[in-house]
């Protein structure tokens, strides 16, 4: 990572913010994008702290202004992009029933449109560099999960674009990565979208027993330098896509009752 350029979206908190640390402290020069302001600037003291040469771009990702100004600004700023990580996203807790079409529509804007903006953007400097695409995807997008119809949708269709795009990228040297971290610690449940657009702002999981943001940016580091295609983490996230492929009516059985533990039953 000796000097590449590292753009991150959704950069401010959990899997980017880690992300963000590990790069740089591997030598990377570290871009990261995020909506807040105040978030942007603490995690940007953070970067200053352990050394990381960075930038900072406030925007939404789900603006393809915003996301082409993110790239052109990181090109402007170190010349080049050697790996682009699409990690901003938005997830969800409501059924299908109840939750209103806005909420889906702004799951699709930021996690899977905010992911082909910048992609966009960005794929004639990662053609230049033969650079890495990633994709930070879910189990979710192996196996749709109750209570998250649009964030599923948001990120099957991320796993599909990619998948595409890895093929068409093939004789260009480009390699694209999609990640599945399976359950992680991190803020993604505390900002998830209630039915009527509102955030949750509380987790109905034990944040403790999961997987931390840190050990997954340290999966998806050593992921780009060996130019891997893909990989899912946690044994619980292998399980799922493992028996969802083989035994889809058991996973449908299997997955209902686990999230009917939550609280507030579905």
């Amino acid at each position: 990572m000796k000097n590449n350029v590292v753009l991150i979206t959704g950069g401010t908190s959990g899997i980017g913010r880690a992300c963000a640390l590990e790069f740089g402290r591997a030598g990377a020069r570290v871009v990261i994008t995020g909506r807040d302001a105040a978030k942007l600037a603490a995690t940007a003291a953070e970067l200053a702290t352990a050394g990381i040469e960075h930038r900072t771009v406030q925007g939404d990702v789900g603006l393809v202004a915003d996301a082409d100004r993110a790239v052109a600004e990181t090109v402007a700023a170190f010349g080049r992009l050697d790996v682009l990580i699409n990690n901003a996203g938005l997830s969800m807790r409501a059924k299908f029933a109840d939750v209103e079409v806005k909420v889906i529509e702004q799951l699709m804007q930021t996690n899977f449109f905010g992911t082909v903006y910048t992609t966009k953007a960005a794929l004639p400097h990662l053609l230049a560099s033969k650079g890495t695409i990633v994709g930070v995807s879910s189990i979710a997008g192996y196996r749709g999960l109750p209570g998250r119809t649009g964030y599923s949708a948001s990120k099957f269709a991320m796993n599909g674009f990619l998948e595409a795009l890895r093929t068409e990228l093939l004789p260009e040297g480009v390699n694209v990565l999609t990640a599945a971290p399976g359950f992680t610690a991190s803020n993604i449940r505390h900002t998830a979208l209630l039915a009527n657009g509102q955030t949750q702002n509380e987790t109905p999981r034990d944040e403790g027993k999961m997987m931390t943001s840190e050990e997954v940016a340290q999966h998806l580091r050593k992921a780009v330098e060996q130019r891997q295609r893909g990989f899912v983490l946690t044994g619980e996230g292998k399980l799922v896509v493992f028996l969802n492929k083989w035994l889809p009516g058991l996973m449908d059985k299997m997955v209902l009752n686990n999230f009917r533990k939550e609280e507030g039953e579905l």
